[in-house]
């Protein structure tokens, strides 16, 4: 397991050395990584258990790694197909600027994405899910000299580490509530989670927190935005992380939670998410021009797909959500590909300028039959069955909510369909009709870009013909594995009401053709059927849609994103003009101001309580003190020279150095007495190059500094009452009086602590000091150079 995760990151630091060596066959030497790691994880498959290394034990937290079905479904789709797109980069890369840093990133999130599968413990499950987003940034704006690259990159950055914060607020709550960190031990007790959470209030903020760092990973609704923008990055990388693995880190967290969190607020919040993307971003697909941004909306779509599936409260939509991870990476990640070697052969990917490719580029024309018809939902393809389970999901629910509003569940279902299945087409068109005149040439891809995508169509042909041979009675290994993944993701409830298990001989899990006629075979008859019908009105409805959007922005997702994004460039650069404008008194009030407000805004959020009565030292003397400090401090207000009221101020410090020798502490009261004669001096030496009066009043400025100054006054005399009233623990006193000779070599406590005790934070402040003294020394040595800055 721990060889798993760590061999990618292993192998993506030495890749640097390696590419000097291999040059462009560097793709081979990560395909044969990715196979190392494929023969691992095979391994594990029909094994489930925990494995782990303690990393912060103060905190209960481990290098732990839990196997399951799920787990291994991930894995064998981040490594399997890892392996077959790193061969794809061998022809697809040819050329490119850039190899070295492009499959460093790409083996990092490998096992990036390995980590985020196989991880058990919360907060080593967000690390591996953060590193997925960095990887991808660096990935997704490989071409950094192009602005669509860098804009991709920062889209999905934000976007995905945005709601990859919310998660670790969700997991915080988890963890917090249930006192452990370890996802294993939670899900052996599902149903405690629940009612504790549900017993101090935080299973909807659990819940909905989840679901925020699903939807940025996975692209929902309105976060779907990143998704077409991350197209930029080369074919290969959409192929894998846009397509089969990382966008499915989000389905699989709902998988993953689905055991311990599943109700009727899960069911609400998910399967209304996953239906609402799956219609839109399938409309959206249809608006699209571009092959790429097709397949990027259909991705987004057919993982809403899954996250619906996994949102329905029964043992159906648990089987639709772990299914139809399998199929979509089976027949996207294909198209994917298809839509390379076209972009590489063709030298386009508009769809306007694409046509009647089978001619030229026949093996690739079949492979994408297979995975289109996939992706349509036409049986027997693999795509089919899984969209079956849906529909009956979809039926169910609302036949047990009773109907009404419910109702809505399944002709939602069918309507994003009837979207699915037009778009789907409008791809397999592109290989067939009349070839376009200014299209030119199309060369055959090389074999290292075609077999690859070869053998995912063969595997997704395999699925649809895996239901071909159920139906007969011949069952394939492919419903085993399943079966698997089912038990990881099926509440027990589900799972006992169904019969158990299917391993241990209850309910197994199985696929087939329809036999009879069902609901939701007819849902599915309607799909094609209106499809067929809508399809001559393809173009026109795209353009109805396109004409809408343009119509009324605010419906584009990316209104608001731009607006958000920009308007805070916009809002940034006004800001900076009014608070760095290079006067010192600007600086000076919004750190002050700055400081109160967040002072006194802490004190009232934890409600703190005030001394009732002012300790020991509040005789006759020290009131004389401090009459003497207010008189001084209002002496400097009128001052009308810097130098007098430098002088003026000198009084408050030694007024300091007389509190310090009434509070016994006449080494504090030396030492405060050095500072502020050092610091007299040199205020003079300074001052002597200043003019000598302050001025006339402007304006209302005084009065806001005046104000300021009494707010600063006032944060501090409440931090002090606040400071000096509290009792802390006198061990700690007697330590440093017990252990100053002994441990110290010294008879000065005070002094014996700087330099003993405590002696790197005394050293860090020396190391400041000798910093702003060369600083000084620098400037002062500059000065007579004539250099302005």
């Amino acid at each position: 397991m721990f060889a798993l995760v760590a061999l990618p990151f292993v192998a993506a630091a030495l890749t640097p050395v390696v590419f000097r060596f291999l040059g462009e066959r560097t793709a081979y030497y990560a395909a044969a990584v990715a196979l190392a790691c494929l023969a691992l994880v095979a391994s594990l498959s029909g094994t489930t258990g925990v494995v782990e290394v303690r990393w912060i034990p103060s905190l209960g937290v481990s290098f732990s790694f839990y196997v399951d079905g799920l787990a291994v479904l991930i894995g064998l789709l981040a490594s399997g197909i890892g392996v077959l797109v790193f061969t794809y980069s061998g022809g697809y890369m040819h050329g490119e600027p850039g190899q070295e840093k492009f499959y460093t990133a790409l083996l990092a999130f490998m096992g990036s994405m390995l980590g985020v599968a196989f991880a058990s413990d919360l907060l080593v499950l967000f690390v591996f899910w953060e590193l997925t987003s960095i990887s991808s940034f660096v990935l997704i704006g490989h071409y950094t000299d192009e602005r669509a690259s860098r804009y991709g990159a920062r889209k999905s950055m934000l976007i995905t580490v945005g709601g990859g914060l919310f998660m670790l607020a969700g997991f915080l709550l988890l963890a917090t509530t249930m006192g452990t960190y370890s996802l294993a031990e939670l899900l052996n007790n599902p149903e405690a989670t629940r009612q504790a959470l549900h017993s101090v209030g935080l299973f909807w903020p659990t819940v909905i927190l989840l679901g925020i760092g699903a939807a940025a990973k996975s692209a929902q609704v309105p976060l779907h935005i990143w998704l077409p923008n991350a197209m930029e990055a080369p074919t290969p990388v959409s192929a894998y992380l846009h397509s089969a693995t990382m966008v499915k880190a989000g389905v699989y967290l709902v998988g993953r939670f689905r055991p311990l969190l599943a109700g009727d607020e899960w069911t609400t919040l998910f399967t209304v998410l996953g239906l609402v993307t799956m219609t839109v971003a399938a409309m959206l697909a249809v608006t699209a021009t571009d092959i790429k941004e097709l397949l990027a909306y259909s991705t987004a779509s057919h993982l809403g797909l899954i996250i619906a599936g996994f949102g329905f409260n029964s043992l159906l939509g648990a089987e639709t959500g772990s299914f139809h991870i399998l199929n979509h990476a089976l027949f996207k990640a294909p198209l994917f590909l298809v839509a390379g070697i076209v972009a590489h052969e063709a030298g386009t990917r508009k769809i306007s300028e694409l046509g009647g490719l089978r001619n030229a580029l026949p093996w690739t024309a079949a492979i994408a039959a297979i995975a289109s018809l996939g992706m349509a939902g036409v049986p027997p393809f693999n795509g089919f069955y899984s969209k079956e389970f849906l529909f009956e999901a979809a039926w169910e629910a609302a036949v047990h909510a009773g109907g009404g509003l419910a109702w809505l569940y399944p002709a939602i279902a069918v309507f994003g369909s009837v979207f699915t299945f037009l778009y789907s087409i409008k791809f397999l068109s592109l290989f067939f009709g009349e070839k376009p005149d200014a299209l030119g040439h199309v060369h055959s891809p090389p074999l290292a870009m075609l077999a690859p995508a070869g053998v995912l169509g063969v595997l997704a042909a395999f699925v649809g013909l895996g239901g071909v041979l159920a139906t007969v009675g011949i069952h394939t290994p492919i419903e085993g594995f399943v079966q698997s993944v089912v038990d990881s993701t099926a509440t027990h409830t589900e799972l006992a009401a169904a019969g158990g298990h299917g391993e241990s001989g209850g309910h197994a899990f199985t696929y087939y053709l329809p036999t009879y006629l069902s609901p939701a075979v007819l849902m599915s008859a309607a799909t094609i059927g209106l499809g067929i019908v809508a399809w001559p009105f393809y173009d026109r409805i795209g353009n109805a849609l396109t004409g809408a959007m343009d119509a009324v922005p605010p419906l584009r997702a990316n209104y608001w994103y731009d607006g958000a994004v920009f308007g805070l460039n916009a809002f940034s650069s006004r800001t900076v003009r009014v608070v760095q404008n290079g006067l010192l008194r600007t600086y000076a009030t919004w750190t002050f101001a700055t400081i109160v407000v967040l002072a006194l805004a802490g004190y009232a959020g934890t409600r703190v309580t005030f001394p009732s009565t002012v300790s020991g030292l509040l005789g006759p003397a020290l009131i004389l003190v401090l009459l003497v400090a207010v008189l001084a401090a209002f002496a400097v207000s009128v001052a009308p020279s810097h130098i007098a009221g430098v002088l003026t101020l000198s009084i408050l410090g030694f007024m300091v150095a007389i509190v310090y020798i009434l509070a016994s502490a006449p080494d504090l009261a030396l030492t405060q007495l050095a500072v502020e004669t050092l610091t007299l001096v040199i205020f003079l030496l300074v001052l002597d190059q200043l003019p000598a009066f302050y001025g006339d009043f402007v304006g209302t400025r005084p009065w806001r500094d005046a104000v300021l100054s009494l707010a600063v006054g006032a944060t501090v005399t409440v931090t002090v009452l606040l400071a000096t009233s509290a009792t802390p623990d006198k061990g700690l006193a007697h330590y440093f009086v017990e252990n100053t000779v002994p441990l110290g070599g010294g008879h000065n406590i005070v002094n014996v602590i700087l330099v003993d005790f405590r002696g790197f934070d005394t050293m860090g402040e020396i190391s400041v000091v000798a910093m702003a003294a060369l600083s000084v020394l620098t400037l002062v040595a500059m000065r007579e150079r004539g250099e302005l800055s």
